[in-house]
């Protein structure tokens, strides 16, 4: 009995300082993000070496293969692109329809905001606006220099698509096969929604090893976990030939998840073998740069862009976005001085937050 209770206490004593050990090393892990990286690439190493397979086993991916669809002709694309690219062939993309074509509405918050950012005027001069409608692009010719019709045969895309009905499905689709060529045409870009305000040059906290870098609506603290929740709304994709098989099979997914739209279907395929093989180095972008109103960037001295995400209805977007540039016109207006002793916080979203009540 007398060794029973010493073993019962070593234990109970082992126990409590297991725990009191262990825990702060616990905590420790989940607030260093080194510590984080490393649990990361250990964990990663497991799944790598209980996922691989015997080379030479797996089939061709059907998204090398050059469908009628793939050979769809952009006559006037190779020109604009040209004409707007940056030294090393990158452009800034954005698509238009005539719902957020309307004066004093997304566009014209869209392209203010590139004039009210710190120093970033000059992308104007690399942007394309891709309109869906002929609408957008009569806008779109008033109010800047290097615009695209995109049309879709048998499709009106001018009015404003709700979010997840047939429509705005089959525009989101849309968006990610005319990105494709975009790559095959060997132009790098940058692909924003209309409804991102940008206050920064983006480009310096892009990861130069990366193919293809993406927002997030939650981002969990590291850019290669693939746990991030992303967002397609703003992107950043290097020409070469992972990206352009990657863009055919996120394209080429939509059939085995219908009723999906490309963020979501991103999220089931990003674990796929498929995905894997094409060797593409994904990147998840911090949401304290690149922000929005799922996730809002706390720091107004190191935001980029923000994105009226989480929100739906076009009123909606425009009164929070509104808020958004008066909030950033005050911060710009403040001296240094001003910015230690007063903090500035967004007061957006505000409408966005009623989008998904019943």
């Amino acid at each position: 009995m007398a060794l029973y209770k010493r073993r019962v206490r070593a234990l109970t004593v082992f126990v409590i300082i297991a725990v009191f050990v262990g825990l702060p090393c616990i905590i420790i892990l989940s607030q260093n993000p080194a510590l984080l990286r490393f649990q990361y690439e250990v964990s990663r190493g497991f799944q790598f070496l209980l996922g691989k397979e015997v080379e030479g086993h797996r089939r061709e991916p059907p998204w090398r293969e050059t469908l009628k669809q793939d050979e769809e002709e952009l006559p006037g694309l190779e020109d604009i692109l040209a004409r707007a690219s940056m030294p090393d062939k990158t452009v800034i993309l954005t698509t238009l329809n005539a719902a957020w074509a309307q004066p004093n509405t997304m566009i014209d918050l869209f392209l203010d905001s590139f004039h009210q950012g710190e120093g970033i005027e000059y992308l104007l001069n690399h942007l394309v606006i891709i309109a869906l409608d002929q609408v957008a692009y009569n806008r779109c010719t008033e109010l800047h220099t290097a615009c695209f019709m995109l049309t879709t045969e048998g499709v009106d895309f001018a009015a404003e698509k709700f979010f997840m009905t047939g429509e705005y499905l089959m525009m989101m689709w849309r968006r990610i096969q005319f990105l494709r060529k975009v790559l095959e045409m060997g132009y790098s870009f940058v692909f924003s929604d209309t409804d991102i305000m940008w206050f920064r040059d983006p480009f310096p906290r892009f990861d130069k090893s990366a193919d293809l870098q993406i927002a997030c609506d939650k981002y969990i603290g590291i850019p290669e976990d693939l746990d991030n929740q992303p967002n397609g709304g703003f992107v950043y994709a290097r020409s070469n030939n992972r990206t352009i098989d990657f863009y055919k099979y996120w394209y080429m997914s939509r059939e085995d998840h219908p009723g999906l739209h490309d963020q979501d279907v991103l999220n089931e395929i990003k674990f796929d073998q498929d995905f894997v093989d094409i060797g593409l180095e994904l990147r998840f972008l911090n949401t304290l740069y690149f922000g929005g109103f799922c996730e809002v960037s706390k720091d107004l001295e190191q935001v980029c862009t923000m994105h009226a995400n989480c929100c739906t209805g076009l009123q909606r977007k425009l009164k929070d976005l509104r808020l958004v540039k008066e909030d950033w016109k005050c911060f710009r207006q403040m001296s240094p001085q001003m910015k230690k002793l007063q903090r500035v916080y967004w007061r957006a979203p505000r409408q966005c937050l009623l989008s998904f009540e019943v």
